[in-house]
């Protein structure tokens, strides 16, 4: 699993990611994400970097944003 940032345009990415969710509710904000989730998921293909990436994703779920420097989500 790669930790460090690997994404081009970071930024970028974020902004596009948040401006997709504009107009929707709640509702299809969340179903949206998890959409965009198992795309994501199918795109990477490797089970064993997916089920660490679950754990990595629940264990930094479990500090505030402001207590890692991460984008709150």
């Amino acid at each position: 699993m790669i930790t460090e940032p690997h994404i081009p345009d970071p930024d970028g990415f974020y902004a596009a990611w948040i401006a997709a969710h504009e107009g929707l509710t709640e509702a299809q904000s969340a179903d949206y994400n998890a959409r965009l989730v198992l795309l994501l998921a199918n795109q990477c293909g490797d089970q064993q970097v997916l089920l660490d990436c679950i754990a990595a994703a629940r264990e930094s779920g479990t500090t505030s944003p402001t207590d890692n420097n991460r984008h709150p989500t």
